[in-house]
């Protein structure tokens, strides 16, 4: 039976012998050194020594002592402490024994489940002629050009080319482009760009305020209000090329249309293969926890919470905002991460046990394919990408993911999945 927390709290002596030993010694090495006023250095009385640096002494003293103690303990009980032992409750009185309690967390004992049986669902991901025809549109607009529109006002469908300032309510950076293009009328425009620019001329001069809402993609944008100065320097329309062999020739390195949507296929199969293993993982991971029910290290827990708000730093970073700037309780995030960090450290816990038990490893061949696919990437050839993981320790890491991910493959395969349709897949994820 599982303990209910992996909190372990051992109470410990050291005898009264050995703590005067080391009163003795310390004592001493103070004597040595200790510059005392009325005595040459090295010759002032013990006695003396241990009244006037008696605190520093009993200092000396613990640090000596009390680790030692704590490692001989948890060596002889076979525990892992997963956290840095803490002390407390200390009892320290000349002639009498040392005591005092070490507190520290470590790794749960638990049964493996039945981990070779699992069942669930999988969605069939199947690519369509409509999903190659959606990209190929995708790519239709990407190479669209933009024609000129004189002698008349700006409709629903033109793109209005303005030079425009935004400035924030309360103050704040403020927002410039001295030419961007504008869709009027799409969905995607925020409406006051619609309704102010619809009729507009070219030289007008437009001022009005746009509300963000709370949930705007923009994390710079959202929640906030803006009051917008905006000159129209020209209106443009939009003209799609045609889908033929020259388009395909202009798009791609494809030479006619039918290769170019064999290349479109063929790239969204490998996102599609690349998808169903990342959601093969995640369902793997989240059977195989709730097979398993064993208290998890508070200390790991707290490490995995830190590991989450850094990736959501790092995707705002990415996205060119700076997290202090964002109107987020980072506080309240970290809370709220707990659950999923507790299922993330106990699905760790449990992998690396199926892996012991099933002698899963990584091979060395295993690890420099996986540095020279990292190489395809980067530009950096995979023995400096191997020189600096070194570096930095991280090749342990790297080594650890790969074996975690070789253990859910392998889970994968010996797991009773049931393919859906995609439609009944995600409302099943709802």
């Amino acid at each position: 039976m599982a303990e209910a927390t992996c909190r372990r709290e051992l109470e410990l002596e050291i005898p009264a012998e050995e703590v005067s030993k080391a009163m003795e010694r310390v004592a001493k090495e103070f004597a040595r050194v200790a510059r005392v006023p009325g005595f040459r250095p090295g010759k002032a009385p013990v006695s003396l020594i241990r009244r006037r640096f008696a605190d520093d002494i009993k200092g000396e003293v613990l640090q000596s002592l009390v680790p030692q103690r704590v490692e001989k303990a948890v060596a002889e009980q076979k525990l892992t402490p997963v956290s840095q032992p803490q002390v407390d409750k200390l009892d320290f009185n000349e002639g009498q024994p040392l005591k005092f309690r070490a507190v520290f967390e470590v790794l749960p004992e638990f049964e493996l489940g039945n981990y070779k049986s699992l069942e669930f669902e999988m969605p069939a991901l199947d690519i369509t002629d409509d999903d190659v025809t959606k990209t190929l549109e995708e790519m239709r607009e990407r190479a669209a050009t933009f024609a000129p529109v004189e002698g008349r006002a700006i409709q629903d469908g033109d793109f209005a080319q303005v030079k425009l300032l935004g400035t924030p309510d309360g103050g704040g950076d403020p927002l410039q482009a001295d030419s961007v293009l504008c869709h009027i009328g799409a969905e995607e425009t925020m409406e006051p760009f619609n309704a102010n620019l619809k009729g507009a001329n070219i030289s007008e001069h437009k001022n009005f305020d746009v509300e963000y809402p709370a949930d705007y993609p923009d994390a710079k944008l959202a929640g906030k209000k803006f009051h917008y100065a905006v000159e129209v320097l020209g209106i443009k329309t939009k003209k799609l090329p045609e889908v033929n062999d020259d388009f395909a020739k202009d798009v791609s390195e494809a030479a006619t249309l039918d290769e170019l949507k064999k290349k479109v296929r063929e790239g969204l199969e490998h996102q599609r293969d690349h998808k169903h293993k990342e959601l093969l993982h995640e369902k793997v991971l989240a059977e195989i926890v709730k097979l398993h029910d064993f208290p998890v290290p508070e200390a790991l827990v707290e490490h995995q919470m830190d590991v989450r708000l850094e990736r959501v730093v790092r995707s705002l970073a990415a996205q060119g905002v700076d997290p202090r700037a964002v109107n987020v309780d980072w506080v309240a995030l970290r809370r709220r991460q707990e659950e999923r960090a507790k299922d993330d450290v106990k699905a760790e816990l449990i992998i690396d046990r199926v892996a012991s038990k099933e002698n899963i490893d990584v091979t060395d061949e295993e690890v420099t394919h996986e540095l020279e696919h990292m190489a395809e990437h980067s530009g950096e050839s995979a023995e400096a990408i191997r020189a600096r993981l070194t570096k930095q320790g991280a090749l342990d890491r790297m080594k650890a993911k790969l074996r975690s991910d070789k253990t859910l493959d392998w889970l994968a395969q010996n797991a009773k999945i049931k393919t859906v349709a995609a439609a009944n897949a995600a409302t099943d994820a709802k």
